[in-house]
């Protein structure tokens, strides 16, 4: 692994508290990492909450537009929509700029860093020539991240992280497609389609619908 990842990056592993050369002067006059995705703006229920919190629509709103399933290691799971000629994000405005900037997805908030799931924490890398922003300055790794309750956003990562894994190696196990579908319709309605309770906490709610999932041993 460790080889792979000097391939990639930098060769260094970051903590939230390290600094990293990752701040762009805010984007400005780029936006070279809002087109051309493709579905790999994976979504995860805490990107899904923060979406409907901030636009208003519900799940199946969204999915008419904003955002679309897809197919990510035999799980159907929601992903940022690209459409037009330049591919771009649903969400970029004629500006060039996010319109969803305060409730933007995680994968957007720690680009162009990626993550490594260990067993308790999350380190990040520099993706090597991810970013086309020249000039970049260092920040503090949590600054960059920018997310409200960092820490139970970590705990909240590591165990959707862990629960994708398994479910993922559920479905390679299946030799029946209906079985398949079913648990997959099963996933996008327990974690995505069921409505959070909007006066409630979101990383709270999550625990109740994973350790429901959890119990019936999908």
């Amino acid at each position: 692994m460790l080889q792979d990842l000097n391939e990639i990056s930098d060769g260094k592993v970051y903590g939230i508290k390290d600094m990293v050369r990752a701040a762009c002067s805010e984007c400005a006059g780029c936006h070279a990492c809002c087109e051309a995705m493709g579905n790999s703006i994976v979504l995860d229920p805490y990107d899904v909450w923060r979406l409907q919190e901030g636009t208003g629509k519900k799940f199946e709103e969204l999915i008419q537009g904003p955002i679309e399933l897809g197919v990510e290691e035999g799980l159907i799971l929601p992903h940022l929509s690209m459409s037009g000629k330049g591919e771009s994000c649903f969400f970029l405005n004629e500006e060039g700029r996010c319109s969803i900037h305060p409730y933007r997805p995680g994968l957007c908030r720690v680009f162009p860093l990626g993550r490594i799931y260990e067993e308790k924490q999350i380190r990040y890398f520099l993706q090597k020539d991810a970013c086309r922003k020249p000039g970049r300055t260092k920040v503090k790794v949590e600054k960059w991240l920018d997310t409200p309750q960092q820490r139970k956003n970590e705990k909240f990562l590591l165990e959707w992280h862990a629960f994708r894994k398994k479910m993922e190696e559920k479905i390679k196990q299946q030799t029946d497609g209906q079985a398949g579908k079913t648990l997959n319709l099963f996933l996008l309605k327990q974690f995505y389609i069921t409505l959070y309770k909007e006066d409630g906490e979101f990383y709270e709610q999550f625990a109740k619908h994973l350790e429901e999932a959890e119990q019936m041993e999908l």
